[in-house]
């Protein structure tokens, strides 16, 4: 099996297939879901609360995410990594530069930013400089506390017709 990148999403979306993504934070899982085919692996800040034992996954540090990145590339084959950003890592561009860049270096080829519009300028500056970036809308758990908890969104019109205008306005800026 070859190994997937941008270009292979997007040839899957063209022909309109489905590509799987699932969540590692160490090499065991990263080697056992890339022999299966997987074709993302997503290094999540979830991390916090599967492995950590926190309530949230704002205490999620780039060390932790750094870590992690790295032991799922090394067990990595053929999928492509993407890495979480996590909690404020990205709270004004030159943060956003380094610590992506930091998650890149580790070994992800994507990173991933929570959050709506606002990022648009961020993510034009990231994909600019070469770093490719998948947007996340709808439940941010990085937001739990602004949503006063995990809460599913998007289920008036207004909230999903929001979500819909954020999710174009962060491909303008060359999310993927």
């Amino acid at each position: 099996m070859r190994a997937v990148n941008i270009n292979t999403l997007f040839e899957k979306k063209q022909a309109n297939e489905k590509f799987t993504c699932l969540t590692a934070y160490d090499a065991s899982f990263a080697r056992l879901l890339s022999e299966a085919g997987v074709d993302t692996i997503l290094v999540g800040d979830s991390l916090g609360m599967v492995l950590q034992g926190h309530d949230s996954t704002l205490p999620v540090s780039m060390s932790d995410m750094q870590y992690h990145t790295r032991c799922v590339a090394k067990g990595n084959e053929r999928a492509l990594v993407i890495a979480d950003m996590p909690f404020m890592s990205y709270s004004d561009d030159l943060s956003a530069m380094k610590n992506a860049a930091s998650l890149m270096q580790a070994g992800a080829q994507m990173v991933k930013l929570e959050g709506g519009q606002w990022l648009c300028p961020t993510i034009a500056k990231l994909v600019e400089r070469g770093i490719p970036v998948c947007g996340h809308l709808g439940l941010t758990p990085q937001s739990v506390h602004t949503l006063g908890g995990y809460k599913v969104q998007g289920r008036l019109a207004e909230q999903a017709k929001q979500i819909l205008e954020d999710a174009k306005q962060l491909q303008e800026a060359g999310a993927q």
